[in-house]
């Protein structure tokens, strides 16, 4: 995405301070712990993810829809909307915004079907219980609690200047990208700019490649240093989480204890 990131909607109003995301997620944590609450989205990203790659949507369109779903619980509830309906439904916005094309609705409706049934049946006993006019009527909600703030800078293009930069080659850009695919798991999209995720996990892919040579490379850089060491612990944080985590022995019960909107729509 080109523009001026600092004169951006994303960044005059869409880097969130931590204190208000605890402050409004305080609902949902009375019913589930941070944890629990961390593994509830994590599973959603990857929900988003299936989805996309389904789809054959580029990864900028799946990073975007999945930082417009992370805003929405931002502000809200998990019982305003079903994460199931709002899942594609961020992936139809993002799919327009991002000018991958027209997803057509009874695609995305098929799509979302066939994923529930053959990638997710661990989690979902029953069908994806939603149609087209849902998600429309879900759009013009999600559309009214972004305000209509669309355009999403996301870590890929400072990444690929950086690695550029370091004179590096594609076996750090390669980890370091899947890093950023995986920091989309954690709050970090909503809490630094993009640049300073994208110098963190390239930190994190230099560590596992062990790369020390790059280390005054590091030194010089011109940037807050310890909002960089927030996000590595962020992300290294999550991978620890993922080791000890048997989500298809847990999901099915933390999905039960999300509050719930409105009973999903009869068949």
């Amino acid at each position: 995405m080109a523009g001026n990131f600092w004169q951006s909607s994303h960044s005059q109003q869409w880097i969130l301070d931590r204190q208000d995301l605890i402050r409004e997620r305080q609902y949902d944590l009375q019913i589930l712990s941070e944890e629990e609450y961390q593994k509830v989205f994590i599973f959603f990203a990857n929900v988003i993810q299936v989805l996309g790659e389904q789809l054959k949507l580029r990864q900028q369109v799946i990073a975007t829809a999945t930082v417009y779903f992370k805003r929405f619980y931002a502000r809200n509830s998990l019982k305003n909307i079903d994460p199931l309906l709002l899942a594609p439904t961020c992936i139809l916005l993002a799919s327009k915004v991002e000018e991958f094309g027209v997803i057509s609705n009874s695609r995305l409706i098929s799509i979302c079907q066939s994923v529930i049934k053959s990638k997710f049946s661990y989690a979902y006993t029953q069908d994806f219980p939603y149609r087209t006019n849902h998600i429309l009527e879900c759009e013009f909600y999600l559309l009214e609690n972004l305000d209509c703030c669309l355009i999403v800078y996301q870590p890929y293009r400072p990444l690929l200047q950086l690695v550029q930069d370091m004179g590096q080659e594609d076996q750090l850009l390669t980890l370091s990208w899947r890093i950023v695919n995986d920091s989309l798991r954690t709050d970090v999209c909503l809490l630094y700019p993009p640049y300073q995720i994208a110098i963190a996990c390239l930190q994190i892919a230099c560590v596992i490649l062990q790369k020390d040579s790059m280390k005054q490379w590091f030194a010089e850089l011109n940037v807050d240093l310890d909002k960089v060491q927030e996000i590595v612990r962020a992300i290294v944080n999550l991978f620890e989480l993922w080791k000890d985590w048997k989500e298809k022995d847990e999901i099915q019960m933390l999905l039960a204890k999300i509050p719930k909107p409105k009973p999903a729509p009869q068949r």
